[in-house]
């Protein structure tokens, strides 16, 4: 081998990625991708149960069909406030880049997508009309969707408006910021603003993504050390929290419920570190965690299309059938829309995903995949 050769080896070899820095960061963020993976899957539990399971006439007698709605309404408070702390956490780098990059890689490309597939949902649920869930039934009602009162896909549309939010803010005091962020998702919560629609979420959730920005260190620190008696300790509050909630319909108390779905973060990322000590359960949830965004973006029109074919039979089925779908349907039909998304997603055009022309991509991720491309030397 020349030196010229031994040279070019060593190069390449310093400008490739480390693999057991590569592996250490992922172990780093597994309980980030437990945690995401967890988060879409009560989250598709949730629409199933309340797009399908409960419309479902169950002619079967018993307590299941109301313990389902309970476990389904009990985790309100840790679905989607942990979801956009996991994705403050996640966007603490991004928030630091430039102007036009914050808009370019996160703001347009999170609106590009919610407009891609309010048009697909639009098209779809048109086909289902008596399927429960908000859809554009005409050109005002679309556009209000589009700019005002975001659809069932108002997540990506809140990311587009937070990351706003967040780089706008990016140089004020943090207590400035998350009291102004309290202060919105208390009135929000309290009913003391107009919040039709899911426009509610979008006012609500913006304290917990600036919560996952400004704590990151402290939400590392919680997944990190991790223990069955700091879930036991937590989850008390929580338990008594949520037992205040239902007992006094307490959920409009100004400030009550950025407050309960807080100790559910806690709750949440102290129980996704202790997940991370099963391998296998771990990379089950982490694989399912790190492609949230197909699951999210398809399961309601996936799931709309199933109720319209299974909501007929079940009602009239036999009581043997119903006990046993009164059981198992939610988890299975929850599993299999998971599945099903997530192979479907493999042969749509990428460009559903993400911003096309490679637009959503930062200069940084640009460099670094030209300087490990093949083609780079040439």
């Amino acid at each position: 081998m020349t030196s010229a050769s031994v040279r070019g080896l060593t190069v390449c070899c310093l400008e490739l990625p480390n693999f057991e820095d590569m592996m250490t960061e992922r172990n780093r963020l597994a309980w980030a991708d437990v945690a995401k993976g967890v988060c879409i899957l009560l989250v598709v539990l949730w629409h199933v149960l309340m797009k399908h399971y409960l419309q479902v006439d169950w002619h079967v007698g018993g307590p299941l069909k109301g313990a389902w709605g309970t476990f389904g309404e009990q985790l309100l408070p840790l679905r989607m406030p942990l979801f956009f702390a996991v994705s403050g956490y996640f966007a603490v780098r991004a928030v630091q880049r430039t102007w036009p990059e914050v808009l370019r890689t996160k703001v347009a490309k999170f609106y590009y997508i919610y407009v891609v597939w309010l048009v697909i949902h639009t098209v779809i649920l048109a086909f289902v009309p008596n399927f429960g869930t908000e859809s554009a039934d005409g050109p005002l009602k679309f556009l209000a969707q589009l700019f005002i009162t975001p659809s069932n896909l108002w997540y990506l549309y809140a990311l587009a408006l937070y990351f706003i939010v967040a780089k706008a803010a990016q140089r004020l005091p943090a207590w400035l910021v998350l009291g102004a962020a309290f202060l919105l998702s208390a009135v929000a919560s309290a009913g003391l603003v107009p919040v039709p629609g899911d426009r509610a979420g979008v006012y609500q959730n913006l304290i917990f993504f600036l919560a996952g920005i400004y704590g990151k260190t402290i939400i590392e620190k919680l997944a990190a050390q991790a223990s069955w008696l700091r879930l036991a300790v937590i989850a008390v509050p929580y338990a008594v929290l949520l037992a205040v909630v239902a007992f006094f319909d307490a959920k409009t108390w100004f400030g009550l419920w950025p407050l309960v779905s807080g100790v559910a973060i806690v709750l949440g990322v102290t129980a996704a570190g202790l997940v991370t000590r099963w391998g296998r359960l771990t990379n089950g949830l982490a694989s399912i965690g790190r492609r949230t965004l197909p699951i999210y973006v398809m399961h309601m029109p996936l799931l709309a299309v199933l109720h319209a074919v299974l909501v007929k039979p079940l009602s009239a089925a036999g009581p043997t059938i119903q006990l046993v779908a009164q059981i198992v349907e939610p988890v299975v039909l929850t599993a299999f829309l998971a599945w099903l998304c997530l192979f479907v997603y493999k042969y749509l055009p990428k460009a559903l995903f993400e911003l096309p022309f490679g637009l959503g991509v930062s200069r940084s991720a640009a460099a670094s995949h030209r300087r490990t491309s093949p083609s780079s030397s040439r």
